[in-house]
């Protein structure tokens, strides 16, 4: 079997579980000004597969790029790292 080339994985945290099998997960980066070198966050929210409505908000997830679900869904539920309390 041929091994599939690399797929990006992202670590978020869940800010809106109201679509069904759909999560939206807000992924933070850092990253160094070019000329100052101060670091300052840029954030995304990308909707993910969640097929078994696992995720709660606020939950800690890893999620792995996959082929196109929908028009805005491309990123598939890996894991749950941690539970909201």
């Amino acid at each position: 079997m041929e091994q599939r080339g690399n797929r990006k994985v992202r670590l978020g945290v869940v800010t809106s579980t109201k679509m069904d099998k759909t999560i939206a997960v807000k992924v933070e980066r850092r990253i160094p000004h070019y000329r100052y070198k101060k670091y300052y966050t840029l954030s995304k929210k990308l909707l993910a597969h969640d097929p078994e409505n696992t995720c709660n908000i606020g939950d800690k997830v890893r999620i792995v790029e996959c082929r196109p679900i929908s028009l805005r869904k491309k990123w598939r539920l890996m894991e749950v790292v941690e539970r909201s309390v």
